[in-house]
């Protein structure tokens, strides 16, 4: 870890409570809704989450998956997220969650016309919104507690 920690204190509740009050507490009810308040489905959410989770390096990220009414991804989901270019097992929606967050967190820049023909004949304009909000969340909180050495003791905040 790059934050130093003192003794009794657990990483997570200490950078994101302690450390900085006025930000921390909410940064997590935010990443927080993310998951409680989602209306996306659950394998473009994860494609979404994973793929950002695989760009940030983000350990906790690559082995945590989202669960939705007890059910999760299949193991070998990650996998077609690294190959969503050619993978056969994503749908057009799922796809397009893949690359569109690799797009915003590498080449935001280059999202071009093509692109959003593309992705407004998939997704709603809400929809775009929340997907776009929710790879915001995991770029930034899955790079930051990477770049503090946290997530290798990660763990998401309670309710």
């Amino acid at each position: 870890m790059r934050i130093d920690m003192p003794d009794g204190q657990e990483p997570i509740p200490y950078v994101w409570g302690e450390m900085v009050p006025g930000i921390g507490p909410a940064a997590a009810q935010f990443s927080m809704a993310v998951y409680d308040h989602s209306t996306l489905g659950l394998r473009e959410f994860e494609a979404a989450r994973l793929r950002i989770a695989q760009i940030n390096g983000c350990l906790f990220c690559l082995d945590w998956r989202t669960e939705r009414d007890g059910e999760k991804v299949e193991e070998s989901f990650i996998d077609a997220v690294e190959d969503w270019r050619e993978t056969d097992a994503f749908d057009e929606r799922t796809r397009l969650a893949a690359e569109y967050a690799e797009r915003y967190a590498v080449d935001h820049h280059g999202l071009d016309e093509e692109f959003w023909k593309r992705m407004t004949a998939h997704y709603s304009q809400a929809e775009i919104v929340e997907l776009s909000m929710a790879i915001g969340s995991w770029l930034a909180f899955g790079r930051l507690n990477h770049v503090l050495g946290l997530d290798a003791v990660c763990a998401l905040p309670k309710p």
